[in-house]
């Protein structure tokens, strides 16, 4: 792997002021994967003050000016998918299969659908003799985590060039060099000096002085529902905008009679996928009580016998969880369901059988769970999945909802019953016999899983402010 101890500033690598060195950790091998510097208060200073410079010019530019621009992207970014890849298995433990295909694919599916809602944006409407005039919020702010560095990290940046906001990111210290890679990417493309930025770091160095940042004038922040707390009250001091994607605890509901053999491997799919380190992934899986032994027989097949391995190895396996920490919160929460008595159909505590180093969990599956139980309502972030029965619909929903998450939600079955139940569910997504996001619908949650919403022209919106121009005006 290569090394990044610079930040990205004004258009070049620079060093940092004060900064301190920090080694990223392989999870797959324990030892190190990078390294890179831990900014400071004065490498913010600095990339904002780069960032405001650019915005007088490049919030100028026009419509066609910035769609040309993100054609150049895209083919830059082309360009180093290998490279962003191989980083994101390095440093956070994705299988090179995902990594090269959905993780760095994902970063190119949200650039072209930014484009594609840029092409089709209309800034300006007439209503009456007076005109609404959209036009970019400003500096902003984004930082991102680490369990999809670059489908987040790209999500963010290619709206706000589109609406023709000036950027300072700040990737997480847990995988942060594809966020340089892309960097690179985007000064390969022609992205002026000052429009981009990158200043690495944790969240109380770095996060918290951006949140506060009076020359900041939004700040989107993607990560846990605990730190998107901490960001919004360091954030209100300067009546910034806040937008925020947080926690998810998404229910899957499989309706009652549905073939479990067609309803369950998709589900138990997402959940598996990425190691289970995904916000938005069915980790509640809602059977009727009278196919609940069966869906816990079938889950628990799919789950045992879902290999775990080598990263930077092709195949079907999973890999490893971030690091220790994670590891822990997961075999604490793993405890935990045993601890209030659910029964372990497959997985449990330890490492999986024949590894003796690195973070990898045991794929597992709970049945007989409810939903007062830990494992039911805490987000693990892990390849962990509970099953609860419910008597009947009404009751499918009230566990659904019963939760201060409302991420996704998912439904098997019927699709003239889910109909019934789709208003009922209280989240930002629901997927109905579908699994995969779809990037030019808007993303977000409600309660506690944020506010605002991502991609396509939902996510251009929320990086525009609303002028009226009431008078009439040469045409």
């Amino acid at each position: 792997m290569k090394n990044y101890p610079q930040n990205f500033i004004d258009g070049q690598w620079v060093d940092s002021i004060g900064g301190t060195a920090h080694t990223v950790i392989n999870p797959a091998t324990e030892g190190a994967a990078s390294q890179i510097t831990l900014g400071t208060v004065a490498d913010v200073d600095a990339a904002v003050a780069a960032a405001r410079r650019a915005f007088g010019s490049f919030s100028q530019t026009t419509k066609e000016e910035r769609i040309a621009l993100l054609g150049a992207i895209i083919e830059a970014y082309k360009a180093r998918i290998a490279d962003i890849a191989e980083a994101i298995s390095t440093e956070m433990g994705c299988p090179i299969s995902t990594s090269s295909t959905a993780q760095a694919g994902s970063g190119l599916g949200h650039l072209a659908n930014a484009l594609a809602a840029l092409q089709a944006y209309e800034f300006e409407e007439k209503i009456g003799d007076n005109k609404v005039v959209r036009e970019a919020i400003g500096v902003v702010g984004l930082i991102t985590p680490w369990n999809w560095p670059m489908n987040q990290i790209v999500a963010k940046v290619a709206p706000a060039l589109a609406a023709g906001c000036t950027i300072v990111l700040k990737p997480s210290e847990e995988a942060p060099t594809c966020a340089a890679v892309f960097a690179e990417v985007l000064a390969a493309a022609g992205v002026p000096a000052g429009v981009f930025n990158l200043v690495q770091g944790d969240g109380p160095g770095v996060g918290a002085a951006m949140a506060a940042h009076p020359d900041i004038d939004m700040i989107s922040f993607t990560g846990s529902t605990r730190a998107g707390i901490m960001v919004a009250k360091a954030a209100a001091d300067t009546v910034k905008r806040v937008t925020q994607e947080l926690g998810g605890k998404s229910p899957n509901i499989v309706l009652p009679g549905t073939p479990l053999d067609k309803a369950l491997p998709g589900g138990c799919g997402g959940v598996l996928l990425n190691s289970g380190q995904s916000c938005v992934a069915p980790t509640r899986l809602l059977v009727h009580v009278s196919q609940h032994d069966e869906a816990a027989k079938l889950a628990g097949e799919i789950f045992g016998g879902k290999p775990v391995g080598d990263p930077l190895a092709e195949g079907g396996h999973i890999g490893p969880v971030v690091n220790k920490a994670q590891f822990d919160k997961i075999q604490g929460l793993i405890a935990k369901g045993i601890e209030e008595g659910a029964t372990l159909v497959t997985g449990g505590l330890g490492l999986p059988e024949g590894v003796d180093k690195g973070y990898f969990v045991k794929p597992t599956v709970f049945a007989n769970v409810t939903n007062d139980m830990a494992i039911a309502r805490e987000e693990i972030f892990g390849p962990v999945l509970v099953i609860l029965p419910y008597k009947d619909l009404d009751e499918a929903v009230a566990i659904a909802n019963d939760t201060p998450y409302g991420l996704g939600a998912y439904i098997a079955g019927d699709p003239a019953v889910a109909k019934t139940i789709v208003g009922k569910i209280r989240a930002g997504s629901v997927y109905v016999n579908a699994g995969g996001l779809a990037m030019d619908m808007p993303f977000g949650g409600y309660k506690q899983s944020g506010n605002g919403r991502e991609f396509g022209k939902y996510g251009l919106e929320e990086y525009l402010e609303v002028k009226s121009v009431i008078g009439a005006l040469p045409a």
